[in-house]
Formats: C-alpha cells, sequence, structure tokens
C-alpha cells in the first residue's frame, strides 16, 4: 500500500446542529455498519469475551464514544446477544437522534445514553468489557487523550476497538473515493466525506498516536479501501471486577 504524501487538514471541531444530524443520519451506512459489528464480534471472541455476549446474568458492558446517531450499537443489539451498551456523544443533537433511533428499533431496554466529551469521560477506572468507535478520532482535537481514556474505563482483559477513516495518498485517491461510496449521497454528504479523509490519519500517525497515549498492546491495521482499524487488550487480563451502578 503506497504510503500518504497527501498533508492532514484537521476539520473543526464543531457540534453538530439538528439539521447535521438528520443529514447524517440519512446518509447510507449500513454495509460500513454491518462490518463493523461482524468484525467487532470476531474480535471478541479472540479476546475471550464471547461468553459475555451468552451470559444474561452479567452481559458484556460495552461503551460507544462518538455514537452519533446509534447506529452501530443498534445494528449489534439486533444480534443474539446480550449486552448492556453505553451509548455517549458530545453532541445534544446526534443524542437525540439517536434516541429516536433506538427507540424505533426497540432496544431501549439495554441502552443508556450520556452526553459527555470522548476525551474527558465521566466513569471511573474498569467500567466496560468494550469500548468502541467509528470514525471520530479524526474529528477530534485530542484524540490521544481519548485513546487513554478509553483504555482507562476498560476492565483488565477488555477489548478496545476503533475504526476511523484512513488518508490516502493523493488528492486523486480522495476523489476516487468519493466518487465510489458518495455518489449518491448529497452534495453535503461528499463534502463531508472529502473533508474526512483529507482529515484522517494514516497508519503510521495512529500508531504515534497510541504511544503518545501510552496505550500498548493495540494493533493498528488498514481495513478495506478507506479505513484503518485499532484493536487490542491495553490492560492486563485479569478478572473483571462486579458490575457498579456508573456502568449502569
Amino acid at each position: 500500500m503506497p504510503q500518504s504524501v497527501l498533508s492532514r487538514t484537521p476539520e473543526a471541531e464543531v457540534t453538530a446542529s439538528a439539521d447535521d444530524a438528520a443529514a447524517y443520519d440519512r446518509m447510507d451506512h449500513a454495509a460500513v455498519n454491518r462490518a463493523f459489528v461482524d468484525d467487532l464480534l470476531t474480535e471478541l471472541a479472540a479476546a475471550d469475551l464471547a461468553e459475555r455476549l451468552r451470559d444474561g446474568l452479567n452481559p458484556l458492558r460495552l461503551l460507544d464514544l462518538g455514537t452519533g446517531t446509534g447506529r452501530i450499537p443498534i445494528e449489534l443489539g439486533r444480534r443474539p446477544i446480550f449486552a448492556r451498551m453505553t451509548l455517549l456523544d458530545a453532541s445534544e443533537a446526534m443524542l437525540a437522534r439517536a434516541k429516536k433511533n433506538v427507540f424505533a428499533s426497540g432496544l431501549q431496554g439495554g441502552v443508556r445514553l450520556r452526553q459527555a466529551r470522548a476525551d474527558e469521560l465521566p466513569f471511573e477506572d474498569g467500567q466496560f468489557h468494550t469500548v468502541v468507535s467509528n470514525s471520530l478520532l479524526h474529528h477530534l482535537t485530542r484524540p490521544a487523550a481519548v485513546l487513554r481514556e478509553a483504555a482507562r474505563v476498560l476492565a483488565p482483559g477488555g477489548l478496545l476497538f476503533f475504526r476511523d477513516l484512513v488518508r490516502p495518498a493523493d488528492a486523486a485517491a480522495v476523489d476516487a473515493l468519493v466518487a465510489e461510496h458518495a455518489a449518491k449521497e448529497e452534495p453535503a454528504a461528499r463534502e463531508l466525506l472529502r473533508a474526512s479523509l483529507h482529515a484522517a490519519y494514516t497508519v503510521q500517525e495512529m500508531e504515534a498516536l497510541l504511544a503518545e497515549a501510552g496505550v500498548a498492546h493495540v494493533r493498528v491495521e488498514r481495513t478495506g479501501d478507506r479505513h484503518l482499524t485499532l484493536c487490542g487488550r491495553p490492560n492486563p487480563a485479569e478478572p473483571v471486577h462486579a458490575e457498579t451502578t456508573s456502568a449502569a
């Protein structure tokens, strides 16, 4: 895979409006979300956490950072699993849309919504078996802090599973990806993808962010034509402590 020579152009970290959230929710991410959940379930099995998905007494406790409109937790909740999911986003508008989507899916019994910043998580250490995130880090001004916080709230042996866009090698590659994956989207959605590809990190840059955060035992791999994946268990594997009300 060619090394990126395209300079990174950070996006402004802005709070989504209700119109922004609605427009984002209209974008077709169904295939990407299914692939995310499929790969997450595979990694949970590899991390010896799959039994939590079958345990109705002490189910998997999952935190989704930057949940947006909640589509990935909803996709996960449609699978035959037991899980208690906390959906976190800094945007009130995104969470309002996520709430509507969760109620429409009928999954609200196992879901909690929380408004907070991902770089300042309002949870005690070791509260979750799994922390996930999709296409969040490239939007933020403090991505290393998010990685550090994600590792902090993971229980011993817990799984970190993040997926994000990867920056293409050049502007022509950006144009090709936008044409392939957003041709049927609204013009604003196409420009959003274009800006996000320019703001995305390379594999090497993401590895550097992990090092800056002091997060070890997490690998970074290219995933398909426009994504990279961070996956691993940052904390030593020990028995997961009993659930507390903080992670309800």
